[in-house]
C-alpha cells in the first residue's frame, strides 16, 4: 500500500467520520451496523499502517460488508472472569487467607474513589462518555499518529479493552480461543469492535467502566483496581488519593514495565505526571490540584495477598485451612471432579465465612505450645466441636503448618494421608457405656471389679493369665471393688468396662462408636472393625488409632443428646453475584436416644470432679476441670498402654474439646502418664474460653428408667469373736464348811 494510497483513503474516511460525530449515538440497528463497518475500516487502515501487509485492508472489507452481526457472547453479559476466594473467621472480618490463580477481586463503582474512575477514563478513553462503543476519532487519530511515524496507537476504547480483557481471560475458552483475543488481525479487531459496539447498546456507561477496571492488569500480579490498591499501597479502592490514583490509571498502558514495584518506578511517575495533565485537561481536577498530586513523594505500601492455606494471616490457622480446602474438594456444588472444585476455590470469587473461633483458636495454640514447644517431636493436637452443628472451632497443634524445615502440611488434628490418628486410652469406655445403657442396662449396673479379670479372648505372653487376656486396673487401691457405671467410669476402671463390654458384646460397642463418628483409618483397626469386631476385648480400652476431631465430634454427639452433626469448616459460603451456595450448613441426625445421652453424660460428670444428678460420683481422674471451667462440664481422660499417649475429652452443652498427647512419628515414644495433668488443663481452658460470655447452661438427668436400684449392697460385716463360757469358782473345802456353819 502507498503512501499516497493511505492519505487519500485516510481524508476520505476522515470526511466520514466528521460527518458520523455530528450524528446522534446509533441506536437502530441499522445505523449500529453503518458505524461499525466505519469503525472497522478505520481500525483496518490502521492496523495496516501499523503492522500489517496492505492486501489485509480489502480482505477486511469484504469481511465488514458480509459478515453477520453476531450475537453478543454470553461471557460478556455475564464474564466469566477468575477471582480470589475469601475465607474469614466465624466473625466474618478476621481474614484467614484468600485462594486464587489470579489476584482479582470484583468491587461495586460504588467502592471505588471518584478520583479512579476519573484517572482511568482520563488516561485511556477520554471520550469514553460520549462514544458508541467505537470511538471513530480516536481511531482516526491513531491512524495520523501511525503515519506521520508518532507512537503506534490502536484507537481502542475503554469498551473495546474491556472486551478483549473478557475474551483472553474467559476460563470456559479454550488456550487458542483465548490467544485469538489479543492477536493483531484485521478480523480479530472487527469482531471486537461489533461486540464493544453492542455492549454499548445494552450496558450503562457506568457498569462497563465498573467491569473495566474490575479485569484492567495493574502490574505485580494485580488484576482489577481492587486487588492493585491491595497490592500497591494496602488499601481498599474507595480510599485513593488523587496521586495514587493516577499512578494506578497510568499502569495499564504497560503494567509489568511501569510497576513501581517490579518495574521501573520512575517511569511510574512519568505516567502518573502525563495522568494527572489529561485530568486537568478534561476539566475533573484543576492545575493546582494537578500540581500538589505531582509533587507527592511516592509511598507505597506493598501488600502481597496471601495465597493458600501456608500463607494464612491469622496464626496458626493453616490445619483448619488444609481441612477444609479437602473438605471443599468433596463438594459436588463446586464442580464434577476434584480438579473443577479446586478450580472454583481459585477462581471463583467466593466468600466463605469459616467457622473457626478466632478467640478459641487462639487459646487451643497456646495451651498446645504450653505442653509442648514447636520443635519438639511429641504434639498436642487439640479439636473443638460445636454440638448440634458439628461447626469446628478450633483446630490446633504445636506445629507450624508449611513445607519449610521444621514445618509439616500432615493433617495432625483430622486425620488422613499418613496420619491415621493415635490412641485414646479410656475416653473409649464412653461407647461401652452408651451401648450398655442402649441394651437395657441402667447406670445402677454394678460390678465387683477385680484387680485383674480373666476373659474368653486368647492371649500370650504380658497381660494374659493362663492363656487368656487378662486386663488389670491401673490403680487396684482406687479401682477395685464394687461399681456402677458413675463411679466405674469416674476412676476409670479397666475390668468394669471390659466386663461391661463383654456382657453388652464388643461388635456393639464398635458399631456405636462408628456410629458416633470414629473412623477407622488404620487398616488393622478397619479390618478388626469389619470382620472380628465382636472378639474386639480390648476396643473399651482405646486401642483403636482416632484422631482429636473424631474424638471431640464423637462427644459432642453425646453433649448434643444423641444428635450426631457431620463436622464442618464452614457456616456461608457466598457466590460474587450474591448469592448462597447450599453447602456447609448442619448435616445432623439422631443416632442415641436422647435419655441414653443424658445417662452417658450423668456418668460424664465424675471423672471431671462434679457431682451426677443422683449423687453417685466418688472419685474422678481429673478433678481439676471443675474448679478450671467454673460451670457445668463433663468429660473423661484416657491413657494407652504404657502411657504411650495422654488424652482427655471435655464437654459443656455449647462446646466439645479433645486433647491427645503424643508422637505423630513415633508410637514407641511413651509421652509418659505425668502430662496427663497438662493436657487435662490445656483442654479445659480451651473449653473455658469456648463458654466466655455464653450462658451457663446445666445437663438435663436421665429419666429413672435408666438409673436403676442405686443400693449398692451392705458389705459384709465381721462376725464377732466366739467368746468361752465362763468356768464355775472353785472354793475351797474348808471356806466352804465355814459359810455353810454360817448360814446354819
Amino acid at each position: 500500500m502507498s503512501w499516497l494510497t493511505i492519505a487519500v483513503r485516510g481524508g476520505l474516511l476522515l470526511v466520514g467520520v466528521a460527518i458520523l460525530e455530528r450524528m446522534p449515538r446509533p441506536r437502530t440497528p441499522l445505523s449500529r451496523l453503518f458505524t461499525v463497518l466505519l469503525a472497522g475500516l478505520l481500525a483496518g487502515l490502521v492496523l495496516a499502517v501499523a503492522a500489517l501487509p496492505g492486501n489485509l485492508l480489502a480482505g477486511f472489507a469484504t469481511k465488514a460488508a458480509l459478515g453477520a452481526y453476531d450475537d453478543l457472547p454470553a461471557a460478556l453479559r455475564t464474564p466469566a472472569t477468575p477471582q480470589r476466594s475469601y475465607l474469614y473467621a466465624n466473625d466474618g472480618k478476621t481474614l484467614l487467607t484468600t485462594f486464587y490463580d489470579v489476584n482479582r477481586s470484583d468491587v461495586p463503582l460504588a467502592e471505588i474513589a471518584p478520583v479512579m474512575r476519573q484517572a482511568i477514563v482520563a488516561a485511556e478513553d477520554r471520550r469514553f462518555y460520549s462514544h458508541g462503543g467505537a470511538d471513530l476519532r480516536g481511531i482516526a487519530r491513531a491512524l495520523v499518529a501511525n503515519v506521520t511515524g508518532g507512537d503506534t496507537q490502536g484507537g481502542s476504547t475503554l469498551t473495546m479493552q474491556y472486551v478483549r480483557n473478557v475474551l483472553k481471560s474467559d476460563p470456559n475458552r479454550t488456550a487458542e480461543e483465548r490467544q485469538a483475543a489479543t492477536e493483531q488481525t484485521v478480523g480479530r479487531k472487527l469482531q471486537e469492535i461489533r461486540y464493544a459496539t453492542e455492549l454499548e447498546n445494552q450496558l450503562g456507561k457506568d457498569e462497563i467502566l465498573n467491569r473495566y477496571l474490575n479485569i484492567a492488569y495493574f502490574g505485580s500480579g494485580a488484576y482489577g483496581v481492587a486487588a492493585a490498591s491491595q497490592r500497591y499501597f494496602g488499601k481498599p479502592p474507595a480510599d485513593l488519593t488523587l496521586g495514587e490514583a493516577a499512578l494506578l490509571a497510568g499502569l495499564v498502558q504497560s503494567p509489568d514495565e511501569y510497576s513501581p514495584i517490579d518495574g521501573d518506578a520512575e517511569a511510574a511517575l512519568v505516567r502518573r505526571g502525563y495522568v494527572l495533565d489529561a485530568m486537568r485537561d478534561t476539566g475533573v481536577i484543576t492545575q493546582e490540584q494537578a500540581d500538589r498530586a505531582r509533587a507527592e513523594k511516592l509511598t507505597l505500601r506493598p501488600t502481597a495477598q496471601p495465597n493458600g492455606c501456608v500463607a494464612t494471616r491469622t496464626a496458626d490457622t493453616g490445619f483448619f485451612c488444609d481441612y477444609l480446602r479437602r473438605w471443599w474438594l468433596e463438594q459436588p456444588a463446586f464442580g464434577e471432579t476434584p480438579q473443577e472444585r479446586e478450580q472454583a476455590l481459585r477462581r471463583g470469587g467466593y466468600t466463605v465465612v469459616t467457622s473457626l473461633d478466632p478467640d478459641v483458636q487462639a487459646t487451643a495454640v497456646k495451651e498446645a505450645r504450653r505442653v509442648y514447644a514447636d520443635d519438639e517431636a511429641r504434639a498436642l493436637p487439640i479439636a473443638a466441636v460445636e454440638p448440634g452443628t458439628g461447626r469446628i472451632l478450633a483446630m490446633a497443634v504445636n506445629r507450624q503448618y508449611g513445607v519449610a524445615d521444621g514445618q509439616t502440611v500432615n493433617p495432625l488434628i483430622s486425620g488422613g494421608g499418613s496420619i491415621e490418628g493415635y490412641q485414646a486410652g479410656s475416653t473409649f469406655k464412653l461407647f461401652t457405656m452408651l451401648a450398655a445403657l442402649e441394651s437395657g442396662r441402667t447406670l445402677s449396673t454394678g460390678f465387683d471389679a477385680p484387680s485383674r479379670l480373666p476373659t474368653r479372648y486368647a492371649a500370650e505372653g504380658e497381660g494374659s493369665c493362663d492363656g487368656r487376656w487378662c486386663p488389670a486396673n491401673a490403680n487396684p487401691e482406687r479401682m477395685d471393688g464394687y461399681r456402677m457405671m458413675w463411679d466405674a467410669f469416674g476412676r476409670s476402671v479397666n475390668t468394669y468396662f471390659v466386663w461391661l463390654a463383654e456382657q453388652v458384646g464388643q461388635d456393639k460397642v464398635v458399631e456405636m462408636a462408628q456410629r458416633l463418628g470414629i473412623t477407622f483409618r488404620a487398616e488393622s483397626d478397619a479390618s478388626f472393625a469389619a470382620n472380628d469386631a465382636a472378639d474386639w476385648g480390648a476396643f473399651t480400652l482405646g486401642v483403636a488409632a482416632t484422631t482429636p476431631l473424631d474424638l471431640a465430634n464423637a462427644y459432642a454427639t453425646v453433649a448434643a443428646e444423641g444428635t450426631y452433626c457431620t463436622p464442618t469448616p464452614v457456616e456461608s459460603v457466598t457466590a460474587p453475584d450474591g448469592t448462597r451456595v447450599a453447602v456447609g450448613g448442619p448435616d445432623c441426625e439422631r443416632v442415641l436416644s436422647q435419655d441414653v445421652a443424658r445417662a452417658a453424660t450423668d456418668a460424664a460428670r465424675c471423672p471431671v470432679g462434679q457431682q451426677s444428678a443422683f449423687g453417685q460420683c466418688n472419685g474422678g481422674t481429673a478433678s481439676g476441670v471443675d474448679r478450671i471451667v467454673g460451670r457445668p462440664v463433663a468429660g473423661k481422660t484416657g491413657s494407652s498402654e504404657k502411657n504411650a499417649t495422654e488424652t482427655f475429652v471435655g464437654f459443656t452443652p455449647q462446646v466439645a474439646v479433645a486433647g491427645i498427647a503424643a508422637n505423630p512419628d513415633d508410637p514407641s515414644d511413651a509421652v509418659g502418664g505425668p502430662v496427663q495433668s497438662q493436657v487435662i488443663a490445656a483442654v479445659a481452658r480451651t473449653i473455658r474460653t469456648a463458654v466466655d460470655g455464653e450462658p451457663v447452661r446445666d445437663f438435663t438427668a436421665p429419666s429413672r428408667a435408666l438409673v436403676g436400684d442405686m443400693r449398692r449392697p451392705e458389705p459384709p460385716r465381721p462376725s464377732p469373736a466366739p467368746t468361752e463360757p465362763s468356768p464355775e469358782p472353785s472354793i475351797p473345802p474348808d471356806l466352804l464348811r465355814w459359810l455353810q456353819n454360817r448360814r446354819g
